[in-house]
């Protein structure tokens, strides 16, 4: 299915997907600003302002933004990562408008109630211990602020409970105005939303917004550092994450690290690890690796949580795996399945168009286009098996390697 895409003279970029076929529509803005773009005295405001864009604009209180779509079976979300801020939305296509004109509000006029954001820090404390309670998850923040050492792409999004505590209006204010610049936002669609209606929201609301240019400069790129470390928690588990930095969303290298991973550890019941680790030796419940590009690095992770008895040979056998990249080339045949796999999968993902309408903004955002999915298949038909034993060489080589492992208290 085809999608357009264009910029407003103001810098905002649009891209759409026109879909006859469904009743509903699905958008967002996408910005290109996220923890990483705080300083260490500011950690945890892009999350904050996240959560405080909901506590009221200057045309609506809390409750009439909650309202608005919920009362019509909609839903309204955002989320932060590292490197981006999206606010989004999904309702029948009659509530288009209503939809994309509350997520414009949100976004371009909110006002930060002084007692809305004290009231936030409260969540956001009581988020950050329910994360504490969680080993297997803190365990992929604690790996990444080891290896990121001393930058701000190795803190964790939700930030840190001293800092928190001091943040104040004035800096929501200052964050926004310094990093929601308008040729760091997308606005994307896709649903039964006809071209000509976008065209008449963009005139009416976006094409309105002054321009504002980004002027801090590129980001810092992070360096990384090589440890081993393990730590004592109050878990049952062994939890462990191996890995090492990788490749960036601009590196060519990428596409087949996303191919490698997925035939190594990805969420087919026929991955390498849980064939080779859970299958056959019933060493875990759960085994898995995870590969994310941001703009100017990568990591790769192998995850998993076992008995202790198991650990020392769960650790051996996940190395194993990994080694046999590098020494095995696939064969014809399994390089064409691992393909098939993942065009596979890739294809059905695109079928819940929420997430679709988010991975099209995304590569706006990041790339300043979305490819359409007969070139990602064309993309992924020509990885060689020379080229996936090229990558795991460089990603996989022990002397990069890194690992952290939570055991329990009394081991």
């Amino acid at each position: 299915m085809e999608f357009s895409s264009f910029q407003l003279d103001n810098g905002i970029r649009v891209i759409h997907q026109f879909d006859k076929s469904v009743n509903t529509v699905h958008c967002g803005f996408l910005i290109k600003a996220g923890s990483r773009d705080e300083t260490a005295e500011e950690h945890g405001l892009a999350h904050l302002i996240e959560h405080c864009l909901f506590k009221g604009t200057q045309k609506r209180k809390a409750f009439h933004i909650l309202n608005r779509i919920d009362s019509v079976g909609g839903e309204l979300n955002a989320y932060t990562t590292k490197e981006e801020t999206c606010v989004f939305s999904s309702a029948l296509r009659e509530h288009f408008t209503r939809s994309a004109e509350l997520l414009f509000d949100i976004v371009f006029s909110p006002m930060f109630p002084e007692r809305e954001i004290e009231k936030e820090k409260q969540v956001i404390l009581d988020e950050i211990n329910a994360y504490k309670d969680a080993p297997d998850e803190m365990l992929f923040d604690d790996f990444e602020q080891y290896l990121f050492d001393g930058h701000s792409i190795g803190r964790s999004i939700l930030g840190a409970e001293k800092v928190i505590n001091n943040l104040g209006r004035s800096q929501l204010i200052d964050f926004v105005g310094k990093h929601y610049a308008t040729d760091r936002i997308v606005f994307s669609v896709v649903g039964n939303v006809s071209p000509r209606q976008l065209e008449r929201f963009c005139a009416q609301y976006l094409e309105q917004i002054p321009t504002r240019k980004y002027l801090n400069g590129k980001r810092v790129r992070p360096q990384t550092t090589a440890f081993d470390k393990l730590e004592k928690r109050p878990v049952h588990q062994c939890h462990t994450i191996v890995g090492s930095e990788s490749f960036a969303l601009d590196q060519d290298e990428r596409k087949t690290m996303v191919l490698l991973n997925n035939i190594l550890g990805g969420p087919a019941m026929n991955s390498r690890l849980n064939l080779h680790i859970r299958e056959r030796y019933g060493f875990c419940y759960h085994i898995e690796s995870g590969y994310h590009a941001y703009s100017d690095t990568g990591i790769f992770q192998v995850y998993f949580g076992t008995d202790q008895k198991h650990h020392a040979r769960t650790l051996r056998l996940v190395k194993k795996e990994l080694e046999r990249f590098i020494d095995e080339p696939l064969t014809p045949r399994a390089l064409s399945n691992a393909q098939g796999q993942l065009i596979g999968q890739v294809a059905l993902a695109r079928e819940n168009r929420a997430n679709h309408m988010l991975s099209l903004g995304k590569a706006v955002l990041h790339f300043g286009q979305a490819d359409t999915f007969e070139d990602f298949v064309e993309d992924v038909h020509s990885i060689t098996s020379q080229e996936i034993q090229e990558v795991a060489a460089r990603v996989f080589d022990g002397d990069r390697m890194s690992s952290l492992a939570f055991f329990p208290e009394n081991a």
